[in-house]
């Protein structure tokens, strides 16, 4: 935990608190690198997400009444 620096209070459910102290518990390393990890992961996502719509930025928009008739006019509906 020598690289955190911030502290932040955080309130879980008691079953996942116990969850979390018995992974930590059994994984040697604290609550709060399981927490820092998993928020880390979660920001991730959230960048993958981003660029993936950064990439399909100049695709052509279809609204859902357009898709409907297509997909009606296609006989898939």
């Amino acid at each position: 935990m020598s690289e955190l620096s911030k502290r932040s209070t955080v309130y879980f459910e008691p079953s996942i608190h116990q969850a979390l102290k018995m992974k930590a518990a059994i994984s040697q390393v604290s609550v709060s690198e399981i927490v820092d990890e998993a928020v880390r992961l979660l920001i991730s996502e959230d960048q993958q997400d981003l660029e993936a719509i950064a990439e399909r930025n100049d695709e052509p928009e279809m609204t859902y009444e357009a898709l409907i008739n297509e997909l009606q006019a296609d006989g898939k509906i």
